[in-house]
């Protein structure tokens, strides 16, 4: 397969953090097409005013997918949370996660949001049936996205390529609902994610930062490169080995 480049990608790009400033020095990129936050990732960049924090994020990227995440872990709050998300700007997605964190579904309760035209990004999809139920759940509704933790699954041995595929499948075959590749691990999930023909992938920025140099290099350029980085550091650290005379010819 002939590596694509940044420039022929047909996969929406998103970064995954929540780290303020490198979310607004990402959105100086053209080809970042939004942004995915979560409760963990808040909690790392060490937001405490979570409306303060969004607030100042919608207004310093108005014009770019922006998911922010329920965090309560009763239903009728959780709807509450979402239909206040929702109002932080028309570019923003409510997140809510498909059960609560004692295995109710939230199904209905985001088929009833995004007919009320809440834009709604169902997250911690891990399985067919989750994501069989949640797409039937969004379809006809408000534009939504479906997050399915590829990444994750991957992490265990669990082959993540069969649930994709389905996923992707499903939504291309429902016009309001787009798949979102979650969990990104490395540059060839982004490659990955773009033959599977997946709406979008979300990653941190390290890994998108990466991709300008997708199609760059040639697989002999880069053992070349190797063999050379190799050297130059072993010249770097003074590496010494005592070694016994060559033997003469005899």
């Amino acid at each position: 397969m002939t590596a694509p480049t940044l420039a022929t990608l047909k996969v929406k790009l998103f970064t995954d953090g929540a780290d303020k400033s490198q979310i607004v020095e990402m959105a100086k990129q053209p080809w970042i097409a939004g942004f995915t936050t979560n409760p963990s990732l808040l909690r790392k960049a060490g937001v405490s005013d979570y409306a303060a924090y969004a607030h100042e994020l919608v207004a310093a990227v108005p014009d770019r997918h922006i998911s922010f995440e329920v965090f309560s872990d009763d239903i009728p709050e959780m709807v509450a949370q979402a239909r206040v998300i929702a109002s932080w700007g028309a570019n923003v997605y409510a997140k809510l996660p498909v059960t609560t964190s004692r295995g109710e579904p939230l199904f209905e309760a985001v088929r009833m949001l995004s007919r009320e035209g809440v834009r709604v990004n169902m997250t911690a999809i891990f399985t067919g049936e989750q994501v069989a139920r949640a797409v039937a759940a969004l379809e006809g509704g408000a534009p939504a996205c479906v997050s399915v933790f590829a990444g994750r699954l991957a992490d265990f041995g669990i082959d993540y390529r069969p649930v994709m595929r389905e996923a992707v499948a499903r939504a291309r075959a429902t016009p309001n609902v787009e798949i979102i590749w979650a969990s990104t691990r490395e540059v060839f999930n982004v490659v990955e994610a773009d033959a599977m023909g997946c709406h979008i992938i979300t990653a941190p920025a390290d890994v998108l930062k990466k991709l300008p140099a997708l199609g760059t290099k040639t697989a002999a350029e880069l053992s070349l490169a190797a063999v050379r980085a190799f050297r130059e550091d072993a010249l770097a650290a003074g590496l010494r080995l005592a070694l016994a005379p060559a033997r003469a010819a005899e």
